[in-house]
């Protein structure tokens, strides 16, 4: 990491990936420091952690959307309408560049439906975006997540991608839907999945230029500390800062804003536009 010469120049560089892990329901002190979470504290400890970072409200949909629109369009996850706001799709289209959303268990290639558990619609931000819907080439660019394995050894991996396990390996629920298991359970599940399924893409050539913000939707709901409550987040590239820990406190608002300045685009959706800058990181 610190062989890259942009490392610590105090300014943001444009990648040609972002990467955005989204997982659930969980504090940050369920997260850091949990021994049953070895590979997450292993890439916490040797990034880039936000040690003050805080989700938006309590309930999923809105944080999803927070992190892709700047807006937190619903308070209700079972929300059914269209979001036509700035979002992520129009800035990174206009701005002549790819994406995709890779969601696990997802029914179908551009499916716009319902959940079908253990796929969770509400998970899926870019499902209710008008540029999507009235587009079946955008519709195109919602696809299973077995599609990120292909897209790397095909070297067609989309300048944004947002990434979502499905209900089973996410925190969400028990692994495999079974009806009983311990919360343990559930993070060792997500830090093995994390393991099995991203390491490949963190050893990847293509990955000396990318950048993976792995964040958490949400905390315990307990924890309403600014609104959703306190969450870790990782910044995970070799253009991050090794080992680096920031106390400045941001929320979803930042990573978007992020997400956009990594890819030179200045189109900053909803309250990105205001959100405080994670230059620190790198």
């Amino acid at each position: 990491m610190a062989s890259d010469p942009t490392v610590g120049s105090g300014s943001i560089p444009v990648v040609a990936h972002v990467f955005l892990l989204v997982e659930e329901n969980h504090a940050y002190g369920d997260v850091i420091g949990n021994p049953s979470m070895p590979y997450t504290n292993n890439l916490a400890s040797n990034y880039g952690l936000a040690t003050a970072y805080y989700a938006n409200r309590h309930n999923s949909l809105p944080n999803y959307f927070m992190l892709t629109v700047g807006d937190m369009v619903t308070t209700n996850d079972l929300y059914t309408g269209v979001v036509s706001s700035d979002n992520v799709v129009r800035a990174v289209t206009a701005a002549g560049k790819t994406w995709k959303m890779y969601a696990e268990s997802l029914p179908t290639p551009g499916y716009m439906g319902a959940s079908v558990i253990p796929y969770a619609r509400d998970h899926d931000p870019f499902s209710y975006f008008s540029d999507i819907r009235t587009s079946s080439a955008q519709m195109a660019n919602i696809v299973p997540f077995s599609q990120l394995a292909i897209d790397l050894a095909n070297n067609t991996l989309p300048a944004y991608a947002m990434i979502v396990p499905n209900l089973e390996d996410d925190g969400h629920d028990c692994p495999g839907e079974a009806p009983i298991c311990t919360d343990s359970d559930k993070l060792s599940n997500v830090d093995r999945w994390i393991q099995t399924n991203l390491s490949g893409l963190f050893l990847s050539p293509v990955f000396q230029n990318s950048v993976l913000i792995y964040t958490w939707d949400e905390s315990v709901l307990t924890d309403t500390a600014n609104g959703g409550g306190h969450v870790a987040t990782i910044l995970i590239s070799p253009k991050v800062r090794s080992g680096y820990q920031s106390t400045t406190m941001y929320q979803h608002e930042s990573a978007l804003k992020l997400s956009m300045q990594l890819l030179g685009i200045t189109d900053f959706p909803g309250a990105a536009a205001s959100a405080p800058d994670m230059t620190e990181f790198f």
